[in-house]
Formats: C-alpha cells, structure tokens, sequence
C-alpha cells in the first residue's frame, strides 16, 4: 500500500492481495483521521459482505471468491472507544456482469484498489444501539 496526502484528501493505492480494511486503517491510523469519507475503485479476488438483518441482529454473509471489479465503495471513518471505526458499503460485478454487494466486512485486492480519503474537519464518534444492534453516528 502506498498513499501521498494532498491538503484535506489522502490517495491510497492498495495493492495486490492486501486486505482493503486493514490498509483503509492503517492510513487513518498514521494520519490521525478521526473523521473522512471514502471513495475507491480497482478490483478483488476475495471478500465478505453482508445484510444487515434487523430481527436477528447480525449479517447475512456472502464469500466472494474469484476476480471482480470494484464498481463502487464508499462510506465513512469515524471513532469509537478512541479507535478508528470504518463503515464501508461496496459493489463488485464479476466476470458474468452479476452485482454482488452490501456492507464490507472484508476485501482483498485483485489486481489494485484506487482511493480517495478525504478528511473533514472535527469528529464524529459511534454509539451502540442496544435496540437495533448496530453502532450509530453520535452528533
């Protein structure tokens, strides 16, 4: 991985099988980001997604496996407990056209993953609903 950071926006190129996560991570990590939207395109030969599913309060997974194009993924970093916290939503055709996509739990880059982190001034930290199971933004 390597990234150069321009004013308020870090571009991040993720390399061949690095985890996208753990690389989105480390660079808020060194840069001290505590709150940014993300944007990036490239590619993956391995990922997890889900469904968040309200009743039983977990994902639905789905293994992703084999070469597909990053179509799209987005999302924010923000803090919880003082720790970076992603939320990463992705989209990914595969060799057929078919759309594979939801919450990213894991990605590993295919062939490179091109992004843009742009950081926003201030911090947003996360909260834990009890009643819907997830960690919400706290304004």
């Amino acid at each position: 991985m390597q990234y150069k950071r321009f004013g308020d926006t870090c571009i991040v190129r993720i390399d061949l099988n690095e985890e996208i996560m753990q690389s989105l991570k480390a660079v808020c990590e060194k840069e001290d980001i505590h709150l940014a939207q993300v944007d990036a395109i490239g590619a993956i030969n391995h990922g997890i997604v889900g469904v968040f599913d309200l009743q039983e309060q977990a994902y639905h997974r789905e293994e992703l496996n084999g070469f597909m194009e990053i179509t799209s993924l987005t999302g924010s970093v923000t803090r919880m407990n003082g720790e970076v916290y992603l939320h990463l939503h992705g989209t990914m055709a595969d060799q057929n056209n078919v759309i594979h996509s939801g919450h990213v739990i894991e990605l590993t880059v295919g062939a490179t993953c091109e992004m843009f982190v742009r950081i926003l001034p201030g911090e947003v930290s996360r909260v834990r609903d009890q009643d819907l199971g997830i960690n919400l933004i706290s304004l």
